[in-house]
């Protein structure tokens, strides 16, 4: 299966998935530090999270996907939302509580 499909399986088959640096216990920047952040104030603990940096073809294979040339990138329903501003905007707005909770 090449990387794509694997993506796709991977946000289609999943609530919430959040691509980063590092883990959501040890994140290895500030960015996704913030992404796993926001998700744990919203009460989100139950998500898949993939390790960009553990695996290169990973690491390109999803900005590909997206088409957004950083990490984190989280998705919700299958959807792509966004990186880290993205999130920080949506979470300050109320957006994506509402998403998450759809």
């Amino acid at each position: 299966m090449d990387i794509q499909e694997t993506i796709r399986q991977q946000v289609t088959s999943n609530h919430i998935v959040l691509y980063m640096k590092g883990t959501p216990q040890f994140p290895q920047c500030g960015f996704s530090a913030n992404a796993v952040r926001i998700l744990h104030t919203l009460g989100v603990r139950d998500f898949l999270s993939m390790d960009v940096l553990r695996d290169p073809e990973l690491r390109q294979g999803i900005k590909d996907y997206a088409n957004w040339p950083t990490i984190p990138q989280l998705y919700i329903h299958g959807e792509f939302v966004g990186g880290s501003d993205i999130m920080s905007e949506m979470f300050q707005s109320g957006e994506l509580r509402q998403l998450i909770n759809r």
